[in-house]
């Protein structure tokens, strides 16, 4: 780091308190005799405009006066009246003041230029260059502007991997898909009954990033704050990164934005000491002299990349009251809350990356957001990675066509960190032709053989690696519950024993950050999500050690509280993953260690206890205050609690083994998804755990989307798309209900009930469900309970229920209108085998609709036994009819109230 306010330049010597913001630095330097001896870049910068301008006679300054007057900076000039009369120390004071203290200089010396005092401004340059360096000459935020997008070009140009090598950014990022989020989830599945296609999913190109700061329509306003979310390792660093580098480019927000800054928050909460928002934008300028508070007087063209939000605490606390100065030296999460909050710099642009399990945590600190999810590879998109990675084509082309036959290992790919480790192996193992489709049905055993093959590849075994790599689980395990901590220091290493060890050259990647006296050297894991799968190894390793505590570190892990249970649900999936028989032999292989057996027990019996919910201890009295908190935090454990279902699921499949899945879900009878945009992944999960699931299971769909969003692409010519037209139809949306379906009707599925509810069923999911309910040997009972459905959709589920080998006995319907519905229905009633109760509960049934149902219940084919109308208002005439249906067919139970 330079300092021009040292004589000799000598970055060592630099003073934290001369820089130009709070005058607090990233460290405090222990001798008071070095501040003392140095003076700072304002001090030299007053010194030299004192002496210039006493320098000059009283024509001399006169005419400066007059000069300066008409010398704008950025649209701005120091009033006449405030000139006039001014002296040498008042000038000196004044420019200061108006311009800040290097701009003034530059401002002084163009003005002597005007002034025609040629000889005092060239003796300034001289002297302005020796004591404040090259950039001093820099006056206006334009100047400033261009040089920071050269400095972040020559900064970003290229990033590290994982495995510390460095490639330029251009060529190894690979396009991601992006699907643009919305507001509440019901209002996009309760929309229009039509079948409108959903928004597709567009690869991060620059046209897809300069959307991201658009209204999601033309009425809406265009949003301050944006965040982009997903899961771990699904590449939204890496896309933050490129839009910083394709912003300072000039690709992105070219009008919109002059400067923009790249905050990651976990170095930012764990940095010690106070700095201040000036202190942190400086910290990314090339010269720490720059003008910082005119850089941040126009918030409005300033970005802050905000990358990782989801380490921030989740509950509240004073210290994350927001903090509203930049100039207050603070610590970082006062001055994230402030950013986040808009409290701080309003009307500057955001763009803040996070899991998508902690949006919901952060939409309190928010500012009217808009979302946005990366969604990782396409297909087309994991092929290039492939040949990106692999300098030499035909290795790229074997290692892709090996993968490719691999199907789940070719879905898992879809996550750019699981693509990079299979590619990492693969570059190792690929002359070996070594069979991964045993280890490669999860991501835990991805990143199990990831480990393993690292260590092969080094030629590292043996008991003291082993005990290193224990070690280094703990390391892993003790971050992850110090509130995420990712950055470990040369003492933490140094406690552990682990500097200089082989797991920490493999594993753990270096970082220097040059300092005032010396350079901070810090370690942290090659991915976020690596470090939480050493955490989980380290419950099993531990486990072993302790054998006769049943309930020691993975119950504490399992049980953990509310503000941990989010921050640890990955570590938590990752554990479920290493119980399976092929995870735990390989951990006795590969760490010389057998896992106790009642740790998988312990560990079934958990899942089997979340049918029964916490509640508060009896006779347990709350406070006004208590239920002042309770309900700040309702929103945020509402959220957690969605979030939950699916996330068990994921465990479950991460385990891969069928009996621990069908024992794990005998005691939780219905499988509840609310509020779910699920994905591919989320139904590839939810499809082994319903065909693990034992007889009896039901399943509760509530407002989840199940129509897949399209990647966009990009314009045919007109040529192709006249030929399109001639020979192709328009394909329509896919269904993300078909491999629920497909699962559905073979002879090992055991599901009895599906109810899907408050959902907008398409045509395309209809005609699926459809079919299986045609075949499907175990489905007893479907509900649809209000659910958007067109007539076709209709039509084709009542086609599926009337199959004569449909085995639905009980059909639940609340359906906003029935007239349209009763047809179709009357149908199902004459010719359906088994159907024996239908529940018309909560309906409106009027005389029109009541008439041709109580003509099909007197059908003799009906074989309904039961019709139940409870909540449904019903005419007179109505009750008549029903009366004659149940005189003429006595077995037949009508459940009727208002």
């Amino acid at each position: 780091m330079y300092c021009p306010g040292a004589p000799c330049g000598d970055s060592a010597m630099c003073d934290p308190g001369c820089f130009g913001g709070s005058g607090t630095g990233p460290i405090q330097v222990a001798s008071v005799m070095i501040t003392l001896l140095i003076p700072s870049v304002d001090a030299v910068a007053r010194e030299l405009l004192m002496a210039t301008l006493e320098e000059l006679s009283q024509e001399q300054l006169k005419r400066f006066r007059h000069k300066l007057r008409d010398a704008p900076l950025d649209g701005r000039s120091i009033p006449w009246g405030r000139l006039e009369r001014s002296d040498a120390v008042d000038l000196v004071d004044k420019l200061i003041e108006f311009y800040e203290p290097v701009p003034a200089v530059e401002m002084t010396r163009q003005v002597l230029k005007r002034s025609d005092i040629r000889d005092v401004a060239s003796r300034l340059k001289q002297q302005q260059l020796q004591k404040l360096g090259p950039t001093s000459v820099l006056l206006s935020v334009s100047a400033f502007k261009k040089k920071y997008r050269e400095h972040v070009l020559r900064q970003h140009a290229k990033v590290k991997e994982r495995n510390a090598r460095s490639v330029k950014i251009n060529k190894r990022f690979t396009k991601l898909l992006i699907a643009p989020g919305t507001g509440a989830v019901e209002d996009e599945l309760l929309g229009p009954l039509g079948e409108p296609e959903p928004e597709r999913a567009r690869r991060s190109d620059t046209h897809t990033f300069n959307r991201l700061f658009r209204g999601n329509d033309e009425e809406s306003s265009q949003p301050l704050t944006v965040v982009l979310q997903g899961p771990a390792g699904i590449g939204k660093t890496m896309a933050a990164k490129k839009i910083l580098y394709d912003w300072a480019a000039g690709k992105l927000y070219h009008s919109q934005v002059d400067f923009a800054f790249f905050l990651p928050c976990g170095e930012l909460l764990e940095r010690p000491g106070k700095s201040s928002l000036a202190d942190l934008v400086l910290d990314q300028c090339p010269d720490r002299a720059w003008p910082v508070k005119r850089i941040l007087a126009q918030p409005n063209r300033l970005l802050f990349i905000l990358d990782g939000a989801d380490e921030l605490p989740t509950l509240p606390s004073s210290e994350a009251t927001p903090c509203k100065d930049p100039l207050e030296a603070t610590s970082g999460l006062r001055v994230l809350s402030g950013l986040l909050s808009q409290e701080l710099l309003p009307g500057a642009r955001l763009l803040v990356t996070t899991r998508n399990a902690a949006t919901g945590r952060l939409q309190g600190r928010l500012c009217s957001p808009q979302c946005a999810e990366i969604r990782g590879f396409s297909d087309k998109d994991k092929k290039k990675y492939f040949f990106k990675f692999f300098r030499d084509e035909r290795k790229a082309e074997r290692a892709y066509r090996f993968v490719k036959e691999n199907e789940t290992l070719f879905a898992l790919c879809f996550v750019p960190f699981v693509c990079w480790i299979v590619c990492t192996v693969l570059q190792q193992q690929l002359e070996l032709g070594r069979d991964l489709s045993r280890t490669s049905k999860t991501t835990t055993s991805v990143y199990l053989l990831f480990i393993t093959s690292m260590l092969k590849s080094a030629g590292t075994n043996g008991p003291r690696v082993q005990g290193e790599l224990r070690t280094l689980c703990r390391l892993a395990r003790e971050g992850i519950l110090d509130h995420h901590k990712a950055q470990f220091s040369e003492e933490d290493l140094e406690k552990l024993k682990l500097r200089g060890s082989q797991v920490q050259t493999i594993f753990l990647n270096k970082k220097e950050i040059p300092g005032v006296l010396k350079t901070e050297v810090t370690y942290q894991f090659i991915d976020q999500s690596f470090q939480e799968f050493l955490a989980a190894l380290s419950y099993l390793l531990e486990a072993e050690r302790t054998p006769g505590t049943p309930a020691g570190g993975v119950q504490k892990l399992l049980n953990s509280d509310a503000e941990l249970r989010g921050h640890l649900a990955l570590t938590t999936r990752f554990l479920f993953g290493l119980l399976n028989t092929e995870g735990l032999r390989d951990i006795g292989n590969h760490f010389g260690c057998v896992v106790p057996d009642h740790v998988k027990k312990d560990t079934l019996q958990w899942v089997q206890g979340q049918s029964h919910p916490k509640g508060p201890p009896v006779g347990a009295k709350k406070t006004a205050e208590l239920e002042d908190i309770e309900e700040a935090e309702e929103e945020e454990e509402e959220e957690e609690d969605l979030n939950f279902g699916l996330e068990l699921l994921y465990c479950l499949y991460e385990t891969q083994e069928e009996d621990f899945v069908r024992q794990a879900l005998s005691s939780l009878p219905e499988i509840v998804l609310e509020r779910v945009r699920l994905t591919r992944m989320d139904l590839e999960v939810l499809n082994y755990c319903v065909q693990c699931c034992p007889d009896g299971q039901a399943l509760r769909l509530v407002s989840c989307g199940l129509v897949a969003a399209k990647e966009k692409k990009k314009k045919k010519s007109l040529v192709k798309r006249l030929k399109g037209s001639q020979s192709t139809k328009k394909q329509p949306p896919v269904s993300l209900l078909r491999p629920l379906c497909e699962t559905m009707i073979t002879p090992k599925c055991h599901l009895s009930v599906l109810i899907l509810s408050h959902c907008k069923l398409p045509d395309a999911v209809c005609r699926d469900l459809s079919e299986a309910l045609k075949v499907a040997p175990a489905l007893k009972e479907l509900g649809l309970l209000q659910s958007r459905l067109t007539n076709t959709g209709l039509r084709l589920l009542c086609e599926g229920l009337a199959w004569p080998k449909c085995q639905v006995k009980t059909l639940r319907m609340q359906l906003p209108d029935l007239q349209e519905v009763i047809n179709y229905l009357v149908i199902v009633l004459q010719q359906s085998p088994v159907l024996t109760t239908l529940d018309l509960s909560g309906c409106q049934l009027p005389g029109v609709i009541v008439e041709p149902l109580c003509a099909a219940l007197k059908h003799p084919k009906c074989c309904l036994k039961t019709l139940s109308l409870t909540s449904v208002e019903l005419s007179e005439n109505s009750l008549r009819d029903l009366q004659a249906v149940k005189t003429s067919k006595p077995d037949l139970s009508i459940i009727y109230s208002k």
